[in-house]
């Protein structure tokens, strides 16, 4: 099975978001990634990206900006949700039509500094999955520490998002 990065699989039309769009060369580009995938209990699989900040996103020296880190975790949760939406309908990822998750809601609690300068790892793991909503609860690591946890609350992408209407 070749690896894809999540985020590569979105149509050129919906890839130009700011955390992870591969068309948008002024992002983040974050990479997600399935870590384990159980198909007979789905809410077992994991995900995983890893992501170092440049130093623009430091909140004060040596340690990275909060935002930054709600961005990742906002990004790696969409992604995951897209992913695991797929999964679950047994379709290939990047497969018409697209299942394209967006942001219902994003809660984040700070549990230590995030040092600056070392990858970041995050760690996706599923609480529900349904046809139009994913809730993904996403833990933030930097040298093997907790710094944050978050949970993405995912929706489908309605249609009135899409570029084309």
């Amino acid at each position: 099975m070749k690896k894809h990065a999540f985020q590569d699989c979105y149509p050129e039309e919906l890839s130009h978001c700011y955390g992870c769009g591969k068309n948008n060369n002024d992002g983040h580009q974050l990479k997600s990634y399935w870590q384990h995938i159980d198909e007979n209990d789905l809410l077992a699989s994991t995900t995983v990206a890893h992501f170092t900040p440049a130093d623009i996103f430091t909140a004060i020296p040596g340690f990275v900006y909060g935002g930054m880190t709600a961005s990742l975790i906002d990004c790696h949760g969409t992604g995951s949700a897209s992913a695991m939406a797929y999964l679950a309908q047994k379709r290939e990822m990047g497969s018409l039509p697209a299942l394209r998750f967006v942001t219902g809601a994003l809660n984040i609690s700070y549990l230590a500094p995030t040092p600056q300068g070392v990858e970041l790892e995050l760690i996706g793991r599923f609480s529900q999955v349904k046809d139009r909503k994913i809730i993904v609860d996403i833990t933030l690591s930097a040298n093997n520490v907790i710094c944050s946890k978050g949970q993405v609350i995912a929706v489908l992408m309605p249609e009135s998002m899409s570029p084309t209407k």
